[in-house]
């Protein structure tokens, strides 16, 4: 059995081992492959039968031009990269690795957060700089200092990794505003409650994104929405970046509406040099890392091995285009 991984190297850079697909078949890892070159794509699983893609695409054209695949593996969540229904209409289980990153991704949330709360990176450089040692005083704060105890934080987005986010914010003793089109009764207590989007807006000092990419979220943070938030709000986001429209999200950062925004994610990854936020005020943008700890991958290395593995026993599991 064949087995080519397209774009291994984000998740494998070095620090983990193929073993397991090794174990399943001869398998070919490539670090990466031609996001635009569909020719490359083809050439390099035309003869597959199991292939495994990050971000590189498999449109239908190329499932077309590859009739031994049996099976598609997403090294990741999302799954937007493949053509899940020509894939159905062919007989192809496309499988996703749903549930590795949870707590790696709220943790990431709140890191984002307390950075734009304390600057802790800023001040470590200006303190090696020596900006201590030649100091008046015996301390000193270049931005202000936030404290989150009694704030709160509204998360649009209460599945998994966003109630991840809000454990981690109660602790600090924060209070969360949770908007979700599913709710858990058993979630609610003092300090967390349920609540409609527009209160969510209106009433947090804290707002994170932690919702998938659908059609009716699209840019649901634009010069509308941000007009009911608090003045002075900030915004964090590790989600989707086509979740923002970034001109408005730029234009309320260098008005001051919005206080701060910290994000990991944009709408074209890697960024572009044109981007909005890359000329705004108090934006922290980090390049898509939520998900990447050592731990982390390694447990989304082993969940697509095991959706393999389902697979050939006949019992396949994490399909999403049953």
């Amino acid at each position: 059995m064949k087995i080519v991984v397209l774009d291994g190297y984000t998740l494998n850079p070095g620090d983990l081992d193929w073993e397991g697909l090794n174990a399943l078949g001869e398998c070919t890892v490539y670090d990466r492959t031609s996001l635009t070159d569909m020719e490359e794509v083809v050439d390099r699983i035309k003869d597959a039968e199991i292939v495994y893609t990050n971000k590189t695409q498999l449109p239908k054209d190329v499932l077309d031009r590859c009739p031994n695949l049996k099976f598609i593996g997403v090294l990741a969540t999302g799954y937007n990269v493949v053509d899940v229904e020509a894939a159905k209409v062919k007989g192809i289980p496309v499988a996703n690795v749903p549930t590795y990153g949870t707590a790696a991704v709220g943790q990431f949330a709140i890191a984002l957060l307390l950075e734009i709360c304390h600057h802790i990176g800023h001040h470590n450089e200006v303190v090696h700089d020596g900006a201590w040692e030649h100091n008046a005083d015996w301390c000193f704060w270049d931005y202000p200092l936030i404290e989150l105890d009694r704030k709160t934080m509204g998360i649009i987005g209460y599945g998994r990794i966003g109630q991840s986010t809000g454990r981690i914010a109660q602790s600090l003793g924060m209070n969360v505003l949770a908007y979700d089109a599913y709710k858990n009764p058993d979630l609610e207590s003092e300090t967390c409650r349920y609540a409609e989007l527009d209160e969510v807006l209106s009433q947090s000092d804290v707002i994170a994104l932690h919702c998938p990419l659908f059609p009716e979220t699209e840019k649901m943070i634009n010069k509308s929405t941000i007009a009911k938030m608090k003045d002075g709000v900030i915004i964090l986001n590790n989600s989707r970046g086509q979740l923002i429209e970034e001109q408005d999200l730029a234009d309320a950062l260098n008005s001051g509406k919005v206080a701060a925004a910290g994000l990991d994610v944009v709408s074209t990854e890697p960024i572009k040099g044109d981007n909005p936020l890359l000329q705004a005020k108090n934006c922290l943008i980090t390049p898509h890392i939520s998900w990447a700890p050592k731990e982390s991958r390694q447990r989304l290395m082993n969940i697509a091995v095991d959706n393999l593995k389902s697979f050939l026993d006949g019992a396949p599991v994490n399909i999403v285009n049953k």
